[in-house]
């Protein structure tokens, strides 16, 4: 193990990563709950605002994965389809089968300016997780109870109030529903075989209602629907624990555009639209599976220096403070010196 291998390895080091990231979280929603004064008079300020401030969080996420784990993503798609991101309105379809797919996810966001602006049709119960959940209210993210008809109303209306929102966004969907299990995976072919639909190999029955509605809704608004298939190479299951600990990750993302116009707006062909697709992205896993890689051109789109940057700042100003909770840890040696010279490291390598 190398010498910075072992210092990230360091619980303590690992601590003050998590104390930056929750201090500054906590800052960060007390500015956003500030800014609610905002939205009666000027609800686009107040939308800008906020894009920049969530930013500001979610970027600390990011610069692990990225900065902090070295893990890399290679993209394959045309450069066409590139020219695109971050220029447009869209909805993205990603398999769940991971637990920092949507790490993955944002970082792509974070490479094309849109990360402060994604969005996601979320889990009611995460409104009650402090900073991601708190964060993303004040972002208007739409929150469901996966009850239709309760959902009905607040995801009609949550949907609808996007419309004119000013930043681009990249609007995330789990159309499976939930991450992939071997035992969810059964019961789910159960309820294809049930239904006379195609089996999946690899992705669980996708749930058509959030799909349907989402772009019915965004009509007018959104462009185009990316269709994100992920996967690690030599069949590694990356782990949040694993970024934590310094683990390098090799992620291919397989991206295809498909412009709303070529996806039916009747809501059952819309329906029967996304079942072809996952029917498409089966076998695009199918032939991962086989060659370990997925076919077409490949880009790697640089890394960008502000999510570095921005994490390097509240690492030295909150680190600074020495808070009494810390004290014990913190008078061993200066953590902030020892922390910003990995990430300093980090920026002059890579």
């Amino acid at each position: 193990m190398g010498l910075i291998a072992y210092i990230k390895s360091l619980f303590i080091l690992q601590l003050l990563v998590g104390f930056v990231f929750v201090v500054s979280g906590l800052i960060i929603n007390f500015i956003q709950l500030c800014t609610c004064v905002l939205w009666p008079i000027d609800r686009q300020l107040y939308r800008k605002i906020n894009t920049r401030l969530s930013y500001s969080l979610w970027s600390q996420l990011v610069m692990l994965l990225e900065w902090w784990s070295g893990t890399e993503c290679t993209i394959f798609t045309d450069q066409a389809t590139v020219d695109k991101f971050g220029k447009e309105h869209v909805i993205i379809i990603l398999n769940h089968n991971y637990e920092i797919d949507f790490l993955c996810g944002w970082t792509m966001c974070e490479r094309y300016g849109v990360l402060g602006a994604s969005k996601v049709l979320a889990k009611y119960e995460l409104l009650k997780v402090p900073l991601i959940g708190w964060t993303w209210y004040f972002l208007e993210i739409v929150f469901c109870k996966r009850k239709w008809e309760e959902d009905r109303d607040t995801v009609f209306k949550g949907l609808t109030q996007l419309k004119d929102y000013p930043e681009f966004m990249w609007f995330l969907l789990y159309c499976e529903g939930t991450r992939f299990t071997p035992k969810k995976h059964e019961i789910s072919m159960e309820v294809a075989e049930s239904k006379g639909l195609p089996k999946l190999k690899y992705h669980l029955l996708p749930r058509t209602k959030g799909f349907t509605t989402t772009l019915s809704c965004l009509k007018g608004t959104v462009s185009a629907v990316y269709d994100v298939t992920l996967n690690f190479r030599d069949k590694k299951v990356p782990t949040l624990l694993g970024i934590v600990n310094g683990k390098k990750y090799m992620a291919d993302m397989n991206i295809k555009r498909y412009p709303v116009e070529e996806i039916p707006e009747d809501e059952k062909e819309c329906a029967t639209w996304l079942h072809k697709l996952y029917q498409q992205k089966d076998a695009l896993q199918e032939h991962y599976e086989k060659e370990g890689s997925f076919p077409g051109p490949t880009i790697k789109p640089p890394r960008r220096l502000p999510d570095l940057l921005h994490h390097r700042c509240d690492a030295t100003h909150l680190a600074c403070a020495k808070p009494p909770a810390f004290s014990k840890f913190f008078c061993c040696f200066d953590l902030p010196i020892l922390y910003n010279l990995i990430l300093t490291h980090y920026w002059l390598v890579y």
